[in-house]
């Protein structure tokens, strides 16, 4: 079944191979096991041909020819040192010509054998030199998408496929390709590795140009997803056609260029195939546009790269590279081959394009060629890519270990014949674990292995490899280079990469390019070089110079302010008048002076007074959790309790001269000092006890630029209101009752002075409370401060002090004659007779 879908998916392509006439290159050595191999000997299929089915190829490629070499090379060298004991490994190698189509065609012939004979995919006809295909392995191809449609075919017969070069992260996923290998890092290690560069070279904005196959978008895409991680600003991402052909890419080449030419990126990485590569590096050549290039595997060692006219003048080059060393051998073999008279296709077909020339001294050496000209002998070695080779080299060593495993060879004999399937063998392949030459290859789950890279450089102060990128993520490169990048600060575009302390980096503009900004407040860089201010820890904030984190101080009115000192001396001064006026109250305790200003009440008051004098204190000093929940709760109970004391007072007066039957009745019954205080007093304490209970007030720290404001909070400003107006309706009743006892016959005008002081604390307490609800600031608790002394001293100065001047100064008036005296002259005013006692 799956045969015919093959047949019905590639009419023509698959079914059928091209003519002799322009079949593309090929080679066939017949052995016991035979390992295919694919090769893009030439870059181009040229399709001007009538059918499809014939296709030539052009742009010959030294380095593919040689790395096709190297493969037969390496089996020629098993066979030789008979590491497979009486098992000859034969070869079937193609030249893909780069192409899809034709890769696919080959890769079906080389599996036709595993194939069921009635699915009619044989080919026309074959070369009468091979018998029918054994092919067991495949090595190749080196490109991620010609490998990607080969493993598709392979995959038919499980055969393993072993690439020496194809590294698109596509090809990891087994339930797509389970029986592709490779003997080089995945994109997926090859983008960490350039991202490790660029982060070690301090560049800190790169260019990607990537191409339309799987080789560049997926490399593309996985480097834009790591420098985005990185916080590396990827400045542009420029896709190119998968086959950049100058007739009608011209316009696209152009775009390019005018991006680069505008880009502020340090470094412009050219993820995308060698072809592609060299005609942009060719524009950029005409463009004389300098910059740091980074190039990805399939080119960094390329030499028709590295010798394009004029390549030295567009700036340095740093490359990934596969691991490089020497196949010992390899170049003997090459150079022998050169001169030897082979019937071998491929070797015939280089010397018929490029003949040996005759031998030129070593210091007039040009191995600069063009397809026309004849080689010297010794250049072909010139063009040797060691570490493509060295990957070709592992792929037939590993197979070879699982070709020893497969038939339990002993160094002797081989204890199973070739009779396996493919199957077998590709399990085998699998498991191998082996070294070569100092590199250890094991393939992982994906068929990966796990190798470093080469860091290689030219037209740069150090040229060829100058570091490596080892397995486990880490780089090594000359500390004196890191050094000399990690010291550049502003990039040649005026970009900055680092700024003083004080200072971060922000765009300015363009996308990429940063200018150092000072810090916002509150924000800080306290080294040269951060990039990004931080935030200074709560408590804390940033000076001007925004290079470090200070504490915050507390704001509040220190005792050295002049509000402060003021405020002070006033509470010290009312506290010993408080004390004198009581001294002069218990000296007089039993005149009746005394007796009208309450009796014992006065002494209440007195001590209700001294402790609203003594709480003062607790507004002024730096506010503390203490300093709150005894301030404004305590001076509400203790101020409630001498404006009791007042209002009893005056009902006492009010009862005394009041005359009305019905009026007076109801004063008589309500004229129980003691109650009235007790029950007036008690409705406060209950309100205060709630609010300390359940909602005590608090200490809040306001934040500000530079300092905490300590600020006492009454957490519930429902109870703080009710606190005050409940002094403020027992301040208004007796101002009212002080008001209407200003007409009775009190010599010692007490309703008189009383209203004066209820009428100062209703104002201050007036103004106070919207100032202290709404106002902002350090002068908010002093004024609270005022508002208590102005209340004490209201009620001191306006209740109990013109009694002690009396007391002191007008003792005559002390007397009880003088009451009665002058009660009976103000009712006889009033034309009322009043009887002598």
């Amino acid at each position: 079944m799956w045969c015919f879908l093959l047949c019905f998916s590639f009419p023509g392509l698959l079914c059928t191979l091209p003519t002799a006439t322009h079949q593309p290159l090929h080679e066939y050595s017949d052995g016991d096991v035979i390992i295919g191999g694919l090769f893009p000997i030439h870059l181009q299929p040229n399709r001007t041909f009538p059918s499809s089915r014939h296709v030539s190829c052009n742009e010959y490629h030294f380095q593919q020819f040689l790395a096709a070499q190297m493969m037969i090379f390496a089996i020629k060298r098993v066979n030789q040192r008979r590491a497979l004991p009486n098992v000859t490994l034969g070869y079937d190698v193609y030249d893909t010509c780069g192409d899809v189509s034709l890769a696919m065609r080959m890769a079906l012939n080389m599996s036709i054998d595993q194939l069921d004979p009635q699915c009619g995919l044989l080919p026309e006809r074959k070369p009468s030199s091979a018998p029918d295909p054994r092919v067991k392995a495949v090595i190749g191809e080196g490109s991620s998408e010609v490998s990607i449609a080969v493993a598709r075919i392979l995959t038919l017969s499980s055969i393993a496929q072993i690439s020496y070069a194809a590294t698109s992260e596509l090809l990891s996923k087994k339930a797509k390709f389970p029986t592709f290998l490779r003997t080089v890092n995945s994109d997926v290690v090859q983008t960490k590795a350039m991202a490790e560069l660029v982060k070690t070279f301090n560049w800190e904005t790169v260019g990607i140009v990537g191409s339309d196959d799987e080789y560049g978008k997926y490399g593309s895409d996985g480097l834009v997803d790591r420098f985005n991680a990185m916080d590396v600003c990827v400045d542009f991402k420029f896709i190119l056609p998968a086959h950049l052909d100058l007739s009608n890419a011209q316009k696209q080449l152009n775009e390019l260029m005018d991006t680069i030419g505008n880009s502020t990126a340090e470094a412009i990485i050219l993820f995308t195939r060698e072809s592609n590569v060299k005609l942009v590096l060719e524009a950029a050549i005409q463009r004389n546009l300098n910059r740091t290039w980074i190039a990805s595997d399939t080119w960094s060692n390329s030499s028709d790269i590295k010798e394009l006219p004029g390549i030295e003048a567009i700036g340095p080059f740093f490359g990934i590279a596969f691991k490089s060393h020497i196949v010992e051998g390899f170049a003997d073999y090459v150079s022998s081959m050169v001169e030897e008279k082979s019937s071998n296709p491929l070797w015939e077909y280089h010397k018929l394009n490029h003949p040996p020339c005759q031998s030129a001294p070593q210091e007039k050496l040009n191995c600069s060629l063009t397809a026309s000209q004849c080689m010297e002998t010794r250049c072909l070695v010139h063009y040797i890519f060691w570490d493509l080779s060295l990957n070709i080299y592992l792929a037939v060593e590993v197979i070879v270990n699982a070709l020893s495993s497969l038939m339990k060879c002993d160094g002797e004999k081989c204890q199973r014949n070739t009779s396996f399937t493919a199957y077998e063998l590709l399990n085998e392949i699998k498991n191998v674990n082996l070294t070569v030459n100092d590199t250890h290859i094991v393939f992982d789950d994906n068929g990966d292995p796990m190798l470093g890279y080469d860091i290689v450089a030219w037209n740069s102060p150090s040229s060829g490899t100058i570091g490596e990128y080892l397995p486990g993520g880490k780089i090594n490169l000359p500390p004196s280079l890191v050094a000399t990048m990690a010291n550049v600060t502003v990039t040649a575009f005026n970009c900055s990469k680092t700024c003083p302390a004080g200072q971060e980096l922000k765009k300015n503009g363009m996308k990429c390019c940063k200018h150092c900004i000072v810090c916002s407040d509150g924000y800080v860089s306290s080294e040269i070089g951060t990039q990004k201010c931080r935030m200074c820890e709560e408590g804390k904030y940033s000076p001007l110079k925004r290079d470090r984190c200070l504490d915050k101080k507390h704001k509040f009115l220190e005792w050295k302010n002049p509000f402060i000192i003021t405020l002070s001396v006033f509470i010290i001064i009312g506290i010993v008048a408080t004390v004198m006026v009581g001294v002069i109250f218990v000296v007089n305790r039993g005149t009746p002076i005394v007796k009208a200003v309450g009796g014992y009440l006065c002494f209440l008051e007195l001590f209700s007074l001294l402790a609203c004098f003594c709480l003062s204190f607790t507004f002024i000093v730096k506010p503390s959790p203490l300093s709150c929940i005894t301030g404004m709760p305590l001076f509400g109970i203790a101020f409630t309790l001498c404006v009791s004391c007042v209002l009893a007072n005056l009902l006492q007066i009010l009862v005394c001269f009041t005359f009305s039957q019905n009026m007076g009745g109801w004063l008589r019954k309500v004229n129980q000092p003691p109650a009235v205080v007790a029950i007036l007093f008690g409705v406060q304490l209950v309100l205060c006890s709630i609010w300390l209970a359940c909602f005590p007030p608090s200490l809040h720290r306001v934040p500000h630029k530079k300092a905490f404001e300590l600020k006492c909070d009454p957490t519930s400003k429902a109870l703080f209101g009710a606190v005050l107006s409940y002094v403020g309706l027992l301040a208004i009743v007796s101002f009212l009752f002080a008001f209407k006892g200003k007409k009775l016959p009190d010599l010692y005008k007490n309703a008189s002075f009383v209203t004066i002081g209820m009428l100062l604390v209703l104002v201050v307490w007036i103004i106070f409370i919207p100032v202290y609800l709404f106002g902002d600031g350090v002068y908010t608790e002093a004024i609270q401060a005022a508002a208590v002394l102005v209340s004490s001293y209201s009620m001191l100065c306006c209740h109990l002090v013109p009694k002690c001047y009396i007391m002191v100064f007008r003792k005559e008036l002390n007397d009880e004659k003088a009451i009665t005296d002058y009660i009976r002259n103000h009712f006889e005013q009033k034309g009322i007779n009043v009887l002598k006692s």
